[in-house]
């Protein structure tokens, strides 16, 4: 398919209803080129994706974890979600936490980075080569994330990303690309790092369930796109419950491995094994 074709795939359907091009310039950078600039990037990252393959294959379950990751991604930031979360607290916090509880963990499953190596060369390797060294440290991952979380979810910074679409496309990917090299940390932790990893989950876990119980136990809506305080504490409550269980069932994945390492180490473990 070509790109073009892509594009107006992943364009909202209003967009492409009322014609992309018959606004004013201002009203084309303001509003239409962030949704085009992020539908680009996503429709890249697939063909980039697949153009790799066909020089360096990639298993047949790891292209279906990117195609599943880049195709929740779309229906998340394009699909009727993101219209829903311009007026509930709600579907917004249910956008975000798609992105950073399913889209980033899948893109870090599917390990994607060889492919785009090998149709972009060298330059996108070097690109790459900061982010995928402090990758190696879970802790230092999970501060950045944990950081952009809460500035973004302050009430100012909330309502800035809703204003001004620029600022939106900003937050969006802020939060996909710490959380994928969070989650890209924890789950292919080294031996050494595997303590640093399951520190690293329960760290995020604690802090994302306070900021959602904030939400929840608020007296008054903090947000004014909350339709009232039962949206904002249906937000908290969607950070605070099903996000807290994905951290903690990671948690005990990663527990698990650090364990078993630790047991390996042991005297006499093989003998008793």
């Amino acid at each position: 398919m070509p790109l073009s074709g892509l594009l107006l795939l992943l364009l909202p359907a209003g967009a492409q209803a009322h014609g992309l091009f018959d606004e004013g310039l201002g009203q084309l950078l303001g509003e239409r080129l962030p949704v085009l600039l992020g539908a680009g990037l996503l429709a890249a990252a697939w063909i980039g994706y697949e153009g790799g393959c066909r020089h360096r294959p990639a298993a047949r379950r790891r292209r279906a974890l990117l195609h599943g990751g880049l195709l929740l991604a779309a229906l998340s930031l394009f699909g009727p979600l993101d219209e829903a979360a311009e007026s509930s607290a709600a579907a917004h916090m249910a956008q975000h936490m798609l992105l950073m509880l399913a889209v980033a963990p899948l893109l870090a499953l599917a390990r994607p980075l060889p492919q785009w190596h090998a149709l972009c060369g060298p330059r996108l390797k070097s690109l790459w080569h900061g982010p995928l060294r402090l990758a190696r440290r879970p802790l230092a991952c999970a501060v950045l994330h944990g950081a952009l979380i809460w500035i973004w979810h302050a009430p100012g910074a909330y309502r800035l990303a809703l204003d001004n679409l620029w600022w939106h496309f900003f937050e969006h990917a802020c939060f996909l690309f710490s959380a994928w090299l969070f989650w890209w940390s924890v789950l292919h932790a080294g031996p050494r790092q595997q303590g640093q990893a399951l520190l690293a989950l329960l760290l995020t876990s604690m802090h994302t369930g306070l900021l959602g119980a904030l939400l929840s136990f608020a007296r008054v809506p903090l947000y004014r796109e909350a339709g009232d305080l039962g949206d904002q504490q249906l937000a908290g409550l969607l950070m605070w419950v099903p996000g807290g269980l994905v951290y903690l069932c990671a948690a005990l994945w990663c527990g698990q491995r650090w364990w078993r390492r630790l047991l390996r180490r042991l005297p006499g473990h093989d003998r008793q094994a």
